[in-house]
């Protein structure tokens, strides 16, 4: 049985935690640890590890204070070499070399995005349960066989995003960067039908953009589409 919670989504900042009933985790850092531990009412010395997908700040500003406190941190070494920190307990890992932490069997993947050496997830635990992670990336390119549990990005509709720009509530410098480095609602569907959902149960639409997303509709066609149970945070 997973557990997920959200302590921050979007582009003020992005961390998660994931639990298997064992093994407490974070996904990402990118808020103060006191902010962290406030979420969690102090219940933060279980956490095993933390994994971090890239160097923008939304994603690992809380690091330091992370690692301070005692918990180890995996990233990739173009991540850790873009963040230049050093610290006994961040840990480089390789793409597709998978690594254990607790009871979590954790699979590094690359995806697309505009850093060094952008990572998702793959998480396996001891009872066969499977939780994807991926976030910030245009493209998964990758295809995964029993996922239960999936946390990827919706960040825009295309349809949104071409009418603000028409509007001029959104600049046209910035659709090309949003193109090459966020997953659209409409990659995301063709991502989920890519893959084998038979035995999912839920999904959750994370780091939707404050402008060019729509809640509303993003989670009823994700939930027309699989008819599974989708949180949006």
């Amino acid at each position: 049985m997973i557990e997920i919670k959200t302590l921050a989504t979007g582009s003020k900042g992005n961390c998660y935690y994931i639990t298997d009933g064992h093994t407490p985790l974070l996904l990402e850092a990118g808020i103060r640890f006191k902010d962290i531990q406030r979420k969690l009412n102090f219940q933060t010395r279980s956490i095993k590890g933390c994994l971090i997908t890239h160097e923008h700040k939304d994603h690992c500003a809380g690091l330091p204070e992370v690692l301070k406190s005692g918990i180890d941190c995996y990233l990739s070494t173009g991540t850790k070499e873009a963040l230049g920190i050093q610290h006994h307990r961040l840990k480089a890992i390789e793409n597709k070399k998978q690594f254990t932490v607790g009871t979590w069997t954790v699979l590094p993947f690359d995806v697309q995005h505009d850093v060094s050496e952008p990572f998702g997830f793959l998480l396996v635990n001891e009872a066969g349960d499977k939780l994807l992670f991926a976030t910030d990336t245009y493209y998964i390119k990758y295809k995964f066989q029993g996922l239960t549990h999936l946390m990827v990005e919706c960040n825009y509709s295309q349809k949104i995003l071409d009418e603000n720009i028409l509007s001029g509530r959104t600049p046209k410098v910035l659709r090309k960067r949003l193109m090459h480095s966020h997953f659209s609602l409409e990659n995301m569907k063709e991502f989920l039908k890519a893959n084998d959902l038979t035995q999912l149960e839920e999904i959750w639409l994370l780091h939707l953009s404050d402008s060019n997303s729509n809640e509303e509709l993003f989670r009823k066609e994700v939930a027309e589409l699989t008819g599974k149970m989708i949180y949006i945070p």
